[in-house]
């Protein structure tokens, strides 16, 4: 049974790559500026292998305690394996996130940088970051806020966090390109070229907007396993 769920993941990476490629050259851009991070939240490390199989090493995570379970097994198996935190983190979960994690798509808050900073120095690691803007101004979403952009982008840089540039996760009932070009804007007055932007819904949009990073996981790994 396991050929059938291998071709789909495989087509349906397929049919990614070549809408990000297309969207990319509409654009005027190179596809290979863009990075696909298949979210493989609630997914098993099976069809995480099966992704791999298909040629696939970029993976983004909501929960470092779900990474955790899956996916250190995986990265000794796949040296070239690289993991994104997409979800909010705990300043409780930054030691075990910096030990597992390549990247840090979601520095949202000074206390969260400052942990991160200190307990990098205490490990040796080095993890890019992104700052996480919420460019809708959504009181229930994690990001900081665009007036403090700018601020926070200055102190993270200046704690010595090796910031990469900026991720948004525009409000559900507004048009993304509106969202994307304004995070376009922030990074570029701070000379940030990394744009974390762009899900399963939105990411052709996003990469026309400039996008680095696109988060599919849907599109790539169908409908989310429900939860026990």
């Amino acid at each position: 049974m396991a050929e059938p769920q291998h071709n789909a993941i495989a087509d349906r990476l397929e049919d990614v790559r070549g809408r990000i490629a297309a969207a990319a050259k509409e654009a005027g851009r190179d596809p290979a500026e863009v990075t696909l991070v298949a979210v493989s939240k609630v997914h098993p490390a099976a069809s995480v292998e099966l992704a791999l199989a298909a040629g696939q090493t970029v993976f983004g995570e909501n929960r470092v305690q779900e990474a955790q379970s899956k996916f250190p097994a995986l990265k000794a198996a796949h040296p070239d394996l690289r993991l994104h935190l997409i979800g909010p983190l705990q300043t409780n979960k930054v030691t075990d996130a910096l030990r597992l994690f390549n990247v840090i798509e979601t520095v949202d808050r000074p206390k969260l940088a400052r942990a991160l900073a200190k307990e990098a120095a205490k490990l040796g690691a080095a993890p890019a970051c992104y700052i996480q803007v919420n460019t809708g101004e959504e009181p229930q979403k994690a990001g900081i806020a665009p007036a403090a952009a700018d601020a926070f982008v200055a102190e993270c840089r200046d704690l010595g966090l090796d910031v990469r540039g900026l991720m948004c996760i525009p409000p559900v009932d507004e048009e993304p390109s509106l969202h994307f070009a304004f995070l376009r804007e922030i990074a570029r007055r701070n000379g940030l070229d990394g744009l974390s932007m762009g899900m399963s819904g939105d990411y052709e949009t996003a990469v026309r907007f400039g996008a680095t990073l696109v988060r599919v996981g849907t599109g790539i790994f169908g409908a989310r396993p429900a939860r026990d």
